[in-house]
């Protein structure tokens, strides 16, 4: 089974690195390279791990950073999936019937009403 990679985005490093500290910082240069972003999409570029990101906004951040693709974007693989056992109800088990000593409630049996 192929293995399942994942990333980690350190653009915020990058651009306290060189100084960077505000994301509004980004907005002029980007705009030189004619990328206009509002200052929420710039804050949500830097601070959260963008899933799709246009390869000239891209390019333009290797540019204004004078960095590489190393340096923003860091492979990693993800561990095997782990599922989380069941949690037992409090005071039973995970399998319910033994907590309750094998009672089970009785199914309700719904009749007529007798109209006289």
């Amino acid at each position: 089974m192929a293995a399942k990679l994942d990333y980690h985005w350190h653009l915020r490093k990058v651009m306290a690195d060189r100084g960077m500290f505000s994301t509004t910082d980004l907005i002029p240069p980007l705009a030189e390279r004619g990328i206009s972003l509002s200052s929420s999409q710039v804050y949500r570029l830097v601070v959260e791990r963008p899933e799709r990101l246009s390869l000239k906004i891209l390019m333009a951040l290797l540019d204004i950073l004078h960095c590489t693709m190393d340096d923003l974007i860091e492979p990693v693989a993800v561990a095997g999936a782990v599922k989380n056992p069941k949690k037992a109800a409090v005071g039973g088990t995970a399998s319910g019937a033994e907590g309750l000593d094998g009672l089970r409630p009785k199914r309700a049996r719904i009749r007529g009403v007798d109209r006289s």
